[in-house]
């Protein structure tokens, strides 16, 4: 395994991160498909066999399974010290008024919570899953440095949003002396590119970390085309891209297979390779949910494509409306 800097930090992670929103008790939350503890414990033990140091979740995940079996896991398999535990808040965990967002409240209520089903004293990156209309950023920002004086959270980081919000949000901080984001969960992968545009270019400038998730597309890349899954038909995220994919699309999915046949590797280590050939991207999330996806995955980091390979993938691309957030 190899590990780099978060960012412009000194916290040590894996080129690879463990996505474990497909981990909880299936049918507890939005995530019909998600794995049982079971085999979601496999799956994390043999990410720290693999060297994998990094695990990203959130409390939405399967309304709060997901944090539990990870917990419980590490708690079995690792030593605190030697992992980096990630989770995130903003979407609704229940019925009625301060259900969601990034309000002091809410803030404060979910980290305890987060805290408690992961079996930890603190988060490594506590993450804001979407921007906040609806909360004043000064209002988040304060809470989000509150909890970092408290102990509770080391580094903080955001997710899927616009450049101009992340940027506001880390000047906010910056003017009151509070601390900032370290990184930025973006969607990234051979057929979504938008983020090339201006929030890539802003965290370049700034040396903010970049973990981006669905670094395959919801298996699209991986897939025949017009093949789908159990999971694919199930997931919401699965069918906004789906809206939202073009004709182009299709022709970067067949030289990604062309391109694994060529040179004798899997398809998802193509995708995968050409994410990790990005030197501004720190640690793509691996969402597997099967041991051979995940050591596929792992697989992708001795995976060198050359620049015109690299090239040959990204020719065919079109501009896509905005997926993720709005």
């Amino acid at each position: 395994m190899k590990y780099v800097k978060l960012g412009n930090t000194g916290l040590e992670v894996s080129k690879l991160c463990l996505g474990c929103m497909g981990f909880g008790e299936p049918g507890r939350g939005r995530e019909q498909w998600s794995l049982d503890e079971e085999h979601s414990r496999e799956i994390i033990k043999r990410a720290l066999e693999l060297g994998i140091n990094f695990f990203d979740t959130a409390n939405y995940s399967s309304l709060g399974s997901s944090e539990e079996i990870l917990g419980k896991a590490l708690k079995d398999f690792a030593k605190r010290e030697e992992v980096v535990i990630a989770s995130k808040l903003y979407f609704p965990m229940h019925e009625g008024p301060n259900s969601k967002g990034l309000s002091r409240k809410n803030i404060f209520t979910e980290i305890d919570k987060t805290l408690e089903r992961l079996q930890t004293d603190y988060l490594d990156l506590y993450i804001i899953h979407r921007f906040d209309y609806n909360t004043p950023i000064e209002e988040t920002m304060e809470a989000l440095n509150d909890l970092v004086k408290m102990g509770k959270v080391r580094y903080i980081g955001a997710s899927s949003m616009h450049a101009w919000q992340f940027a506001k949000a880390n000047y906010i901080a910056e003017k009151n002396g509070w601390v900032k984001f370290v990184s930025m969960q973006d969607l990234y992968n051979l057929l979504y590119r938008e983020e090339e545009r201006e929030m890539i270019p802003l965290i370049k400038d700034q040396k903010i970390a970049m973990t981006p998730w669905s670094p395959l597309a919801q298996g699209r890349l991986t897939r025949d085309i017009g093949v789908e899954t159990d999971r694919s038909k199930q997931e919401a995220m699965s069918k906004e891209q789906d809206d939202y994919a073009l004709e182009a699309d299709n022709e970067v999915i067949k030289r990604c297979h062309e391109l694994a046949d060529k040179k004798g590797i899997s398809r998802g280590q193509v995708a995968m390779a050409w994410v990790l050939s990005k030197d501004y991207v720190t640690s793509p999330l691996v969402g597997a949910t099967k041991i051979k996806y995940l050591e596929d995955a792992v697989g992708a980091l001795d995976v060198e494509l050359t620049g015109e390979e690299i090239a040959y993938l990204e020719e065919p691309y079109l501009p896509h409306k905005i997926v993720g957030y709005k």
